[in-house]
């Protein structure tokens, strides 16, 4: 079963900001084989939506306030750990933080910075591409966004 924790960055205990900031560099610099700085400045600022099994991370996401990333408040470090990837965690953590974002911000436009491969994934849930590809470390990103 799948339980869930939203917390500010300050309110994150050393072992949680550890454990989730292990979860990704595991998926995004070493799976992905991507080096790039994860500690991008952000984090301080966002809230860190958890998703636990059995007291172990099984999805996370990053909610991210206007104009830190874009004007918008956007989500990002989207994860699923491997071992949970077969059993819609993505889902329910993409519907989960789209709810947490509405909730804190109001029914206001949400950007996203995508890795193409996901576009249909994130078009379920209301996303529509704006603009061109663009890299980012050696993956296909593009903008999208969600209009409430």
């Amino acid at each position: 079963m799948l339980t869930w924790q939203l917390k500010h960055f300050k309110e994150l205990s050393g072992t949680e900001l550890y454990n989730l900031m292990r979860v990704r560099q595991e998926v995004f610099i070493v799976e992905q084989n991507c080096p790039y700085l994860d500690a991008d400045g952000k984090d301080i600022y966002c809230q860190h939506l958890i998703g636990y099994v059995d007291g172990e991370i099984a999805a996370y996401a990053r909610i991210v306030p206007p104009h830190v990333s874009y004007n918008e408040p956007s989500i990002g470090r989207v994860i699923t750990t491997v071992k949970y990837r077969t059993g819609g965690y993505g889902k329910l953590l993409m519907q989960k933080a789209i709810t947490e974002t509405i909730n804190t911000y109001g029914a206001v436009d949400i950007r996203i910075g995508a890795q193409l491969y996901l576009k249909k994934f994130y078009e379920s849930f209301g996303f529509l591409q704006q603009g061109d590809v663009y890299d980012e470390d050696g993956i296909d990103h593009i903008i999208m966004l969600r209009r409430p």
